[in-house]
């Protein structure tokens, strides 16, 4: 204590540290609504595991290499000689698919109490765009490893955007850095998951923290009818809602470590561009949007993906009803519900098609559209 004591009387001696230290009090003891629970702590729950990846990454750089004729192998030596890399590789690996699910449930839940509504447009707005770097995050790391999944994943992924009208071909080139996924591709990945999208993701993050600090969360009463929160009836921030979001941190934790242990992330095989492996399918945050472009034509289906992510970003604007509560908002309520289960059956469409699966004893082939075709025994 006394070195803190030391420490803050030189630092009094130059600088008006009150001034912060009389912020960072109000914070700390600001009353949220009295409805926050543990749905609450998503978010928060998210900028931790965007520290996770970032320490993980940084981790990772001190030996992996960017190129075709290393990456796999950097990788390889990570997990099996590095000290605890396998553990930090996973912790990254793993921690990006739980971030996107964290911010996911995020959104849904700001969504369905109608957080999004005047005067939190703008974050809401940065939210849309937080998930859109973050899925981007996933896109661009997913190459990096430079196996035959990521491989020809990557190679599907960037020809959608071949069939963008007018300059499609010329992003694809840009993309890519060439006509196919090569070394160049690879190069231009990597610096835009370990360079860019860090610093974008960071800005947004940084804004979106501060609108939420400043504006507070959203009560359930109606647009321009909220009342300053009665600090009797308030939940304080410190130390009531910091002890609900240790828990959640803590749980995640344990659940990295399980996932980790019990299902490790696989490196499998080099990327060869000359063999085609069967059955290759994105990450299950794209599933989804790749079993919809299946059901139109390539130019069409491109913009009617694009579809649900308009209308995120201009949802504040277009809903226009004062009302928060979901029991007063069923037709918003109806409409986020039936989204959803969209995207589920979509997503379990993707998953099922283009694979053979056996249940008691028959085995059925499902086709692109995820149609059962029976496969007689001793008939393929």
């Amino acid at each position: 204590m006394k070195i803190v004591h030391t420490i803050r009387s030189w630092l009094a001696r130059r600088y008006d540290i009150g001034l912060v230290e009389e912020f960072v009090d109000e914070q700390a003891h600001k009353p949220l609504p009295p409805h926050v629970g543990f749905w609450h702590t998503f978010g928060t729950l998210s900028a931790y595991l965007f520290v996770n990846q970032v320490v993980t990454g940084i981790l990772l750089m001190i030996y992996y290499r960017p190129t075709t004729d290393t990456a796999f192998e950097s990788i390889r030596f990570i997990i099996t000689k590095a000290h605890f890399g396998w553990l930090i590789r996973g912790l990254h690996a793993w921690g990006s698919t739980m971030m996107i699910l964290c911010v996911l449930v995020h959104m849904c839940r700001t969504y369905f109490m109608g957080a999004y509504k005047k005067p939190r447009e703008l974050t809401w707005v940065l939210g849309v765009l937080s998930l859109g770097c973050t899925v981007t995050f996933g896109f661009t790391g997913y190459l990096l490893p430079w196996n035959q999944l990521s491989y020809w994943a990557t190679t599907v992924g960037t020809e959608i955007t071949g069939v963008i009208p007018w300059v499609g071909q010329y992003f694809m080139t840009l993309l890519r850095g060439g006509d196919g996924v090569t070394g160049e591709t690879l190069s231009r990945f990597y610096v835009m998951h370990v360079v860019v999208l860090p610093w974008v993701l960071t800005g947004l993050i940084a804004v979106h923290l501060f609108l939420m600090r400043v504006q507070g969360l959203a009560t359930m009463e109606r647009v321009g009818e909220e009342k300053p929160i009665d600090k009797s009836r308030g939940i304080p921030f410190f130390p009531n809602h910091i002890v609900k979001e240790g828990v959640i941190f803590c749980l995640m934790l344990a659940m990295l470590v399980t996932l980790i242990v019990l299902w490790p992330v696989e490196l499998g095989e080099k990327a060869d561009p000359l063999k085609t492996p069967k059955g290759i399918k994105p990450e299950w945050y794209f599933l989804s949007t790749y079993q919809l472009l299946k059901f139109f034509p390539k130019t069409l289906g491109l913009f009617v993906s694009l579809i649900p992510g308009l209308l995120l970003v201009l949802w504040p604007f277009l809903d226009r009803s004062p009302e928060r509560n979901p029991r007063k908002r069923p037709i918003a309520v109806a409409i986020g519900v039936f989204a959803l289960a969209l995207a589920l059956i979509f997503g379990a469409l993707g998953y099922f098609s283009e694979r053979e699966i056996t249940f008691s004893g028959r085995t059925y082939d499902f086709d692109a559209y995820a149609v059962p075709h029976r496969i007689e025994p001793g008939k393929k």
